[in-house]
């Protein structure tokens, strides 16, 4: 729509849902989400513990390795995709 010059755009559920992906792209996006949330997970809890040895050097505490496996990954897109399809 154009208003005096001004284009703006008219979001409706068909322009939104109109990116029609089959069912491999939406469980590659899910997997992509769920290593992604990990990765922050992960990310936040070493600020963390780096804050609070910044704050309190009498005090140590250390990072813990963590590996993130597939099937971490695959856990977490379940979950996702569970609450997706949830009512």
């Amino acid at each position: 729509m154009i208003y005096r010059g001004i284009s703006y755009d008219t979001y409706t559920q068909e322009n939104i849902m109109s990116d029609n992906k089959s069912g491999f792209e939406i469980r590659a996006d899910l997997l992509g989400h769920a290593q992604g949330l990990l990765d922050d997970n992960y990310r936040r809890k070493a600020e963390a513990i780096h804050l609070h040895n910044d704050h309190n050097p009498q005090d140590l505490k250390y990072i813990q390795p963590t590996t993130i496996t597939a099937q971490h990954v695959i856990d977490v897109a379940k979950e996702l995709y569970a609450f997706v399809n949830s009512k």
